[in-house]
């Protein structure tokens, strides 16, 4: 349970999670005061869109046994 817990910390605090729960916690800061941009609103979802494919993919590739 503690490596479990301990691997999952770790994975959160890469540069490119770190970057994506940063970029969502200023995206509902604007949402909150209606401040919100075309220009945010499309880095932000191009963002979103790269890390949860990069993640699906990652977890595509363990499940067909590839490293």
């Amino acid at each position: 349970m503690r490596e479990v817990l301990a691997n999952r910390l770790s994975r959160l605090l890469c540069v490119k999670s770190l970057v994506t729960l940063i970029l969502t916690v200023v995206f509902a800061v604007m949402a909150l005061q209606g401040q919100i941009s075309q220009e945010f609103m499309t880095v932000y979802t191009v963002i979103i869109a790269f890390y949860f494919g990069t993640q699906l993919e990652r977890t595509a590739q363990k499940g067909s046994g590839a490293a």
